[in-house]
């Protein structure tokens, strides 16, 4: 018989990520201080995915943003590299609490949490 999960378990982990991680990709993708509409931009993508969508395109959004933590790694930009910082802190928290929820995410998302430093 296969595992049945609750549906909606992967917003419990949400919160976080929602707050934190819009100035942090808005600045990254800008290589410096956002402006408010792009910082807008994040938000609104966020938002579409938590009410609209499904664990799969939250999971697919996170990973996107590990691409361009990854494609900023270079980066000198003091607002880059805090930014940076902040979104490899709250997906690496945001992948270990995926942990303890039931379902496949965790499995999905490990080698992320290798790479960004969190729980095998």
């Amino acid at each position: 018989m296969a595992e049945r999960v609750a549906p909606m378990s992967w917003l419990s982990v949400t919160p976080e990520p929602e707050r934190e991680l819009p100035v942090a990709l808005a600045t990254m993708r800008h290589g410096g201080i956002p402006t408010a509409a792009a910082v807008a931009h994040e938000r609104n993508r966020i938002e579409r995915i938590v009410l609209h969508g499904g664990q799969r395109d939250w999971l697919a959004h996170l990973s996107e943003a590990v691409r361009l933590i990854d494609a900023t790694e270079n980066d000198d930009d003091p607002a880059v590299l805090s930014a940076r910082e902040l979104a490899i802190e709250v997906i690496a928290n945001h992948h270990n609490l995926l942990l303890g929820l039931p379902g496949r995410a965790a499995e999905r998302t490990a080698e992320e949490r290798k790479r960004l430093g969190g729980s095998a």
